[in-house]
């Protein structure tokens, strides 16, 4: 049996432009296999800087924050004619403030708050303001139903339509939300920001207003510059614990009967950590709505648009030997490689391995083939991570001691790799996706799921004792391992040939099959392509045949199908046209078929 590596071929040995299999029922996904080309719906512009002082509202939404932060770079767009829809809430001194600024320089939605709209109408004298002033005078509150229409008048402004919008801390009550309902007014998600009120008292108690500058300090966080500002500093009215106890059970009140109305598009954010950490994850749900409002205008920004079931599977690209494959190829192994995987993982199924053995794929005769295998791991993690799971993507790091360290050579230097790649522009890096090594130390409470990268043993060293303590670590969380390489290799002591290597090849096995693919040639060749063998989830295993067109172009015929993954007598039998369960006699020279095992 051969090697399971393969040779490139001159492409002067097939034609140079890759064709797709005349099998295809469907469409090739118009959609790049690489996210740094793929975000066709959002456009990208130079954002002014701007260094201007917070407001009081936005100084203590973090404890970290004394000026607003200064931005340089790129502001994202919302795609035309599809913008986002964005509710903020939050409590009293949450930070919702700090974090409206952020999202608008970045999203550059039109921010759209009560106060603001009220000052503004009330200021412009129209009929709606002067209604409202005279509530306000009388020291009435305004009624729910000239605030609703002050807002949903905004919410049709000509800016607002076309640049989406973020609405700051409306409806605040059930009457509220329930009349933008019958509106259709609908957000396409609501953030909460979610801060314990032991931490709300403290931020709002210790706020002191300088009477003569209109600027707000905090006694702890933000202290004022010299002893002459701190002595005639004052406490604001409503910045006692015992009022901001109240005004937090009013929130509550109102944010526990608004609840039903959002639910099903509820996202809690912890507003206790630094506002970096927290604009990051909301930074990640928003973009993440950009890139699912631009797949239904077929605009999709990561290009991960595929077929969800094997009826609609398209059939096996042609000229696979011919390398490097067109990313229109590569592409076409990723999907099929992660709808096999997501199936897998949506059954419940947690201990999964995927082997796909392409030329492209397969970086044991050119090393740069590695790069290709990072895009196939980027491509299942930042589906993942599009349905809001947090993946780790784990690297093994170096084994053994002292003159016996070290990694194997495929594995040298890819998760420079994988940090230095394009994961998108909604940051899903360092979010959802984390990059680690092979551990059980490397299991954290918040990981949903791990993807192990073509983890392998080594001469003298063995990964599978890491492996094992992992996924005990993990539990019923889902690890799944691309490409693994997990024989022993004995070395010259002999040490990996004894202790216990039963059981680590037991183990090895447990894994589940989600996705296998395969390609067939004579014994010691790798040219010309025979056939392959290919398996993807809940599916069993299809063994095709290549067939040479008389135009020149080539196509995979379909031979029979197994329940299970076949031996090589079953595939010899298979080309031989044998049934199922004749009796087996030498097969010539389809006996040395290789590459299945």
């Amino acid at each position: 049996m051969v090697p399971t590596s393969f040779c490139s071929l001159q492409s002067s040995n097939v034609p140079s432009t890759p064709s797709i299999s005349p099998l295809s029922i469907s469409s090739l996904a118009s959609s790049s296999s690489s996210s740094s080309s793929s975000c066709s719906s959002l456009s990208l512009r130079p954002s002014s800087l701007f260094s201007t002082r917070l407001r009081s509202s936005y100084v203590f939404g973090d404890l970290h924050l004394k000026r607003s932060p200064e931005f340089k770079g790129l502001k994202v767009k919302c795609a035309a004619g599809e913008p986002l829809k964005v509710m903020i809430s939050g409590a009293p001194a949450s930070g919702k403030g700090t974090q409206c600024e952020l999202i608008v320089q970045k999203f550059g939605l039109v921010h759209i708050s009560t106060g603001d709209i009220l000052r503004a109408e009330i200021s412009a004298g129209t009929e709606i303001g002067n209604k409202a002033k005279e509530f306000m005078n009388s020291g009435q509150l305004v009624p729910d139903e000239i605030v609703t229409a002050m807002v949903t008048t905004r919410l049709s402004g000509e800016d607002a339509t076309e640049k989406g919008w973020l609405l700051d801390g409306f409806p605040r009550t059930l009457l509220q939300a329930e009349s933008l309902q019958k509106l259709q007014i609908k957000p396409d998600i609501y953030l909460i920001l979610d801060v314990p009120d032991e931490i709300l008292i403290d931020r709002c108690v210790g706020r002191r207003l300088d009477p003569e500058t209109g600027k707000i300090y905090h006694l702890k966080y933000f202290p004022p510059e010299t002893e002459e500002i701190k002595g005639r500093l004052v406490t604001r009215p409503d910045d006692t614990e015992e009022k901001v106890k109240q005004r937090l059970e009013i929130y509550k009140r109102n944010a526990e009967a608004i609840a039903p109305v959002y639910l099903s598009i509820t996202k809690k954010i912890d507003g206790s950590r630094p506002k970096e950490e927290i604009f990051e994850e909301i930074s990640s749900l928003l973009s993440q709505i950009q890139k699912e409002k631009a797949t239904k205008l077929g605009k999709s920004t990561l290009g991960l648009k595929s077929t969800s079931t094997q009826d609609s599977w398209r059939g096996i690209p042609t000229r696979l030997n011919n390398i490097p494959h067109s990313r229109e190829i590569r592409k076409y192994f990723y999907d099929d490689v992660l709808e096999g995987t997501k199936r897998a993982v949506k059954d419940g199924r947690t201990r999964l391995k995927v082997e796909i053995n392409i030329p492209e794929l397969n970086p044991e005769m050119d090393v740069y083939r590695i790069g290709t295998l990072m895009e196939l791991i980027r491509t299942i993690a930042l589906s993942f991570a599009d349905d809001g799971k947090r993946v780790k993507v784990c690297i093994q790091g170096s084994m053994g001691e002292g003159a016996l360290s070290g990694m194997p050579l495929q594995l040298a230097g890819t998760r420079k790799i994988l940090e230095y790649m394009d994961w998108g522009e909604y940051g899903a890096l360092g979010t959802f996706v984390k990059i680690g090594s092979i551990g059980a130390k490397e299991v954290d409470e918040q990981d949903d799921m791990f993807i192990l990268v073509a983890p392998q043993n080594a001469v003298g060293n063995c990964i599978i004792d890491d492996m094992k303590a992992m996924t005990d670590a993990a539990g019923d969380r889902p690890v799944i391992l691309v490409n693994p390489r997990l024989k022993d290799l004995p070395g010259s002591s002999g040490i990996m040939q004894t202790m216990g290597r039963d059981k680590r090849l037991e183990y090895a096995a447990s894994f589940q099959i989600c996705y296998f693919f395969r390609l067939l040639y004579y014994a010691g060749t790798q040219y010309p392509i025979m056939g392959a063998l290919r398996m993807s989830h809940p599916y069993g295993y299809e063994l095709y045949r290549r067939v040479d067109e008389p135009s020149g172009k080539e196509r995979y015929v379909l031979l029979t199908k197994y329940p299970t993954r076949p031996s090589t007598d079953d595939i010899n039998d298979a080309f031989q046209g044998k049934e199922r369960n004749a009796e087996k006699k030498p097969s010539g020279i389809w006996g040395f078929l290789s590459g299945i095992f």
